[in-house]
Parts: structure tokens; C-alpha cells; sequence
């Protein structure tokens, strides 16, 4: 998919790009794979503010996806690659045999009209889903399983690829989009191929309302802010930082602080841990 850009004819387009969508060819979402989507604008059960900078934005209907790809050794056919506004992907609407519908992450170089199946002996080819004892090493691969039947967990954003590395005993090793060396079951399932929309992080948005339609609010920077509502608040004019380095509002180091629990359960399947 292309990118698109604009004639500088105001201040904001000369910043601005956009997708020029060529790989959408059916603009309406199939209505009974739509359900709504509730907006809380970052509020809890109080009503009080637990995640800043969200909230506005444009309606949105959620696309049921199927992850799980249960339907074995049942061919389904691509009627149309659609724009999904809540994910970085584009979708893929699907249609089985029998006549069930189903939304899946579009690969790259998926088009109307190719056959997609799963199950466990079915041809390496993007779109298709099979469990990873079963898919060649060195494969890219994406919507990853990490327990057999739970559906997709892992790699499931746009031009996200994984690759099978390995396959040792109950366990395949497997190199995620981020650099890590994870094991995961083999029998839990992946589905082949690179996911589409590619371009998709190198869009500029150019001005701020594209943000706010996309639900997004404005961020403060803290070095504006009084003393009493951020550690980077106060002092006469531009002030400095004023500690070992920057801090969160809540006194937290921004940058390099390690987040993940120590002995954490999953310690003992990262084989590599990302760089």
C-alpha cells in the first residue's frame, strides 16, 4: 500500500501523509460480524480518570476476528479486503464452504478471490493456519497461539512477521517482531505469511485534530506544570529537569526503568530476551 502526500496548500498538509488504501476493495463491513464498542474516555466504575489522554473520537464498531481458525480442512474463499478502524491491520472477510463469514488479519499479497483453509496437513501458503510442528523452519509466520485452541495472541499488528527458528521436542523456538527468542508449544497454531498494511508507521499525521479522531486527547508537558502537580513543575522560567533524569508525575524514572516482575512466570520461555 502506498503513501500519499499533499501540496503544502495549508500549514498542516505539508506535514501530512495518508494511505492510499489500494488494497481495499470492499468499503461496507459485513453487518453480522459487527458488534458496538462502549467508550469510557479513560474513566474506571467511579467515573474518575485512571488513563489519561483518551477519550472524543470517531463511533466505531467493533470487527468479530477470528483468531482461533477452528474450521478444519474446509476451504474458505476471500470475497474482500476491508479497513478495520481498530486495529493497524487490514482485514480480510472470508467465506467457508458451508456459507459462514469470518473476518481474519489480511497477510501480504492476499487477494479476492484466493482460497484460504486450516488444519493440521494443509500448503504453506500466506493465510493459511496450521499448527507450528507442522510449518517449515525458517517460515514467517504471525497470529501466534501460546496456548493450543486460545486463539491468536502474538504478532497480530500491521507488517508484524515472526520466524520459526527452531523445533525441539514439545517446543518451537520462535523470533518475534521485537528481536526475542521465545518458545512456544507446537501445538498451538500460527498462520503463515507477513501481515499487510506495511506502510502503516510511516504515516505523518500532520496536524492535531487527526489525532483527537482517533480518540486521543492532548498531553501536557510536565515542565509547564506547578511543583504540586509534577516533579519536573516549577521554578522560574524554562527550568531544568532538576534530578538523575526524567521522571513520570508520579515520581517514577520515564526512561530505562524495568517494568517487568522479577521471576516472573514466564521467565523460562524466553530463550533471548529482546535487545
Amino acid at each position: 500500500m502506498g503513501i500519499k502526500t499533499f501540496r503544502p496548500y495549508t500549514p498542516s498538509r505539508r506535514n501530512m501523509t495518508v494511505l492510499t488504501y489500494d488494497e481495499i476493495t470492499k468499503k461496507t463491513p459485513e453487518k453480522s460480524l459487527l458488534t458496538k464498542k462502549k467508550k469510557n474516555a479513560g474513566r474506571n466504575s467511579y467515573g474518575r480518570i485512571t488513563v489519561r489522554h483518551q477519550g472524543g473520537g470517531n463511533r466505531q464498531k467493533y470487527r468479530i476476528i477470528d483468531f482461533k481458525r477452528k474450521k478444519d480442512n474446509m476451504v474458505a474463499t476471500v470475497i474482500g479486503i476491508e479497513y478495520d478502524p481498530n486495529r493497524t491491520s487490514n482485514i480480510a472477510l472470508i467465506q467457508y464452504e458451508d456459507g459462514e463469514k469470518a473476518y481474519i488479519i489480511a497477510p501480504v499479497g492476499l487477494k479476492d478471490g484466493d482460497k484460504v483453509v486450516s488444519g493440521e496437513n494443509v500448503d504453506i501458503k500466506p493465510g493459511n493456519c496450521l499448527p507450528i510442528e507442522n510449518i517449515p523452519v525458517g517460515t514467517l509466520i504471525h497470529n501466534i497461539e501460546l496456548n493450543p485452541g486460545q486463539g491468536g495472541k502474538l504478532v497480530k499488528a500491521a507488517g508484524g512477521e515472526a520466524q520459526l527458528m527452531a523445533k525441539e521436542g514439545d517446543y518451537a523456538h520462535i523470533r518475534l517482531p521485537s528481536g526475542e527468542m521465545r518458545l512456544v508449544r507446537a501445538k498451538c497454531r500460527a498462520t503463515i505469511g507477513t501481515i499487510g498494511n506495511t506502510d502503516h508507521s510511516n504515516v505523518k499525521l500532520g496536524k492535531a485534530g487527526r489525532t483527537r479522531h482517533m480518540g486521543v486527547r492532548p498531553t501536557v508537558r510536565g515542565s509547564v506544570m506547578n511543583p504540586v502537580d509534577h516533579p519536573h513543575g516549577g521554578g522560574e522560567g524554562r527550568a531544568p529537569v532538576g534530578h538523575s533524569g526524567p521522571l513520570t508525575p508520579w515520581g517514577k524514572p520515564a526512561l530505562g526503568y524495568k517494568t517487568r516482575k522479577k521471576n516472573n512466570r514466564t521467565d523460562k520461555y524466553i530463550v533471548k530476551r529482546r535487545k
